[in-house]
């Protein structure tokens, strides 16, 4: 044990400049994590934070695929935590999958809880996030799973890799922003920055602030591990002069492709070659919201620089304009762009008979509320159910047969048909209520998710814990059962945990069920969270201990 948290320690070493080193091996990785009230400085003022570590961005985790990784954590502060291991298949292993009341009960102040899985099959960049309250808007960090030894990349290996983690930035509490528009009934405030790596770069409010910067030497290839770690709002991300070739998304392999913008959805990870090809200089590298819709949204560019080694601090930046904030055909070009590698070494195997084919709508609503200034609050819902979250954890329910703490009876589709993206449509008031779908063991699933009108249509990033997925078609506005599954793509489709519902379109995704456990879904804007958009699909055991969930660990935290 002594050796592995060596080698652990030697690891993190490196990654605090965020370079990665394939040289210190392990079969088991060990990792504390101490969740603590740290102060920093952002737009040049000063706020305590809840951080990992004291690290924000909190540490990389860093292993090889099919490694077991445990981390201890340690919870110093006021509020509950639970971590979640994003992207992470937790095949068998629920219990350390780590959102809140789904799959455990949070990790209360003065607690501890040791989180242990193995990356099976699995090799990319994952991240992980607090998984209770808006915790995750400081406590989050990437996870590198680099290929077995020996094993390479199937694209030519860069020089360096770098991570970097995108994210928004609060002058305020987040937890106070969130709380007082739950009792207000309205949206919350937007952020007052993005950031890249923890940095916004120069604002107006804070012009000595410099920002990340990114040191290449000419003539080299750099992997960008691109992560977006905000709470609210899908980003695009350019880099002056300088192309980028995406070779993987959510830690699967894709058909490598060449483009000047990424679109990345809160959730979504990106891998992306750099040449460092052109003039030695300084380039800005810029991060800006996408939005499509009339939703307000933080419209400051985050700015970090790319700089060539020998160049003197006093040259001049070249720089870049980041798209538009309502950019839809840039959007549209990157997601459209993006296959699965489908090789004899990476196959895509996609299910290609369906056992369960759903509709699920979602979208906004409003519920009464008395104590609200409106006397009304917002609500989110999919198929019309606002979820209700649960005070004992549903996987524990599940596991010891806890009879009132949900049902089985979630809707395979909308109970009340409509024009989903009519521009008719006000406002419908939504159910309430623990949900659940559930699923036979090896089941296939074919999942439509349509985004509705109702207050106003929006983009939607949807995350399914617990599996991969496969993308077979999207399109905007009505799904049509009849025509539109003859144009889904089941040879070679990007297969994610994270994917954006268009604003007025929909998405279809496939998965076998064969994981089982209770496994969360839901839209990856926090606010919609908050709100309710979300349900979890319950996986029946199959047959025999190899396909049952496993017993849970003897220090799982009680509610």
């Amino acid at each position: 044990m002594a050796g592995a948290w060596l080698c652990v320690a030697a690891t993190m070493v490196v990654l605090l400049a965020f370079a990665l080193s394939t040289t210190v091996e392990c079969r088991t990785r060990n990792y504390k994590f101490n969740v603590v009230m740290t102060n920093t400085t952002k737009l040049c003022k000063s706020k305590p934070i809840v951080t990992v570590n004291g690290r924000f961005p909190g540490p990389t985790i860093v292993a090889r695929e099919d490694d077991t990784v445990t981390v201890k954590v340690v919870n110093h502060v006021k509020y509950n935590v639970s971590i979640h291991w994003h992207g992470i298949r937790q095949l068998r292993t629920g219990w350390a999958d780590g959102p809140a009341y789904i799959t455990q009960c949070p990790i209360q102040p003065g607690g501890v809880y040791v989180y242990k899985f193995t990356l099976t099959g699995q090799r990319g960049t994952l991240w992980w996030h607090a998984h209770v309250l808006w915790l995750r808007a400081t406590v989050h960090g990437s996870i590198v799973i680099l290929p077995k030894l020996g094993v390479p990349y199937p694209f030519p290996k860069p020089n360096k890799e770098v991570v970097v983690v995108l994210g928004e930035w609060w002058k305020s509490d987040t937890e106070a922003v969130i709380n007082q528009a739950q009792k207000s009934g309205q949206a919350p405030n937007v952020s007052d920055a993005h950031t890249i790596n923890g940095n916004p770069g120069p604002m107006p409010s804070c012009l000595a602030n410099g920002g990340f910067k990114l040191p290449v030497d000419e003539g080299k290839t750099y992997m960008l591990r691109i992560i977006n770690a905000a709470l609210n709002e899908e980003l695009f991300f350019r880099i002056a002069n300088h192309k980028l070739t995406v070779v993987e998304v959510d830690a699967v392999y894709v058909k490598p492709f060449t483009t000047d913008t990424i679109l990345i959805a809160p959730g979504q990870t990106t891998n992306a070659l750099i040449t460092a090809s052109q003039k030695a200089g300084k380039y800005l590298m810029a991060v800006s919201p996408f939005m499509d819709a009339p939703i307000a949204v933080d419209n400051l560019t985050a700015t970090a620089s790319l700089r060539y080694s020998g160049v003197l601090t006093s040259t001049a930046m070249k720089l870049v304009a980041p798209p538009p904030q309502n950019a839809t055909p840039v959007a549209n070009a990157f997601m459209n762009s993006l296959r699965s590698l489908n090789s004899k070494t990476y196959p895509a195997n996609v299910p290609l008979t369906v056992d369960h084919s759903l509709f699920f709508t979602i979208g906004l609503g409003i519920n009464a509320c008395p104590t609200c200034v409106n006397g009304s609050r917002v609500v989110a819902s999919i198929n019309n159910v606002t979820f209700v979250m649960p005070t004992t954890a549903l996987l524990q329910a599940h596991y010891f047969n806890i009879s009132g703490v949900f049902t089985d009876d979630f809707p395979s589709k909308p109970l009340m048909p409509f024009n989903y993206t009519g521009s008719q449509l006000t406002s419908f008031s939504t159910n309430t209520g623990t949900k659940l779908y559930r699923l036979a063991y090896n089941s296939t699933v074919q999942l439509v998710l349509q985004d509705t009108g109702i207050l106003t249509p929006e983009s939607h990033p949807i995350h399914l814990h617990g599996f991969n997925f496969f993308v077979v078609g999207r399109g905007i506005g009505n799904f049509n059962p009849n025509k539109d599954p003859k144009n889904f793509n089941l040879v070679d489709p990007v297969e994610r945990n994270t994917v954006g519902v268009p604003t007025g379109g929909w998405t279809a995704i496939r998965f076998k069920a064969d994981n089982p456990g209770v496994w969360f879904m839901h839209c990856h804007l926090e606010v919609h969270t908050t709100w309710g958009l979300k349900m979890a699909f319950v996986v029946d055991n199959g047959k025999g201990p190899n396909e049952s969930v496993i017993p849970p660990p003897s220090d799982l935290p009680k509610c």
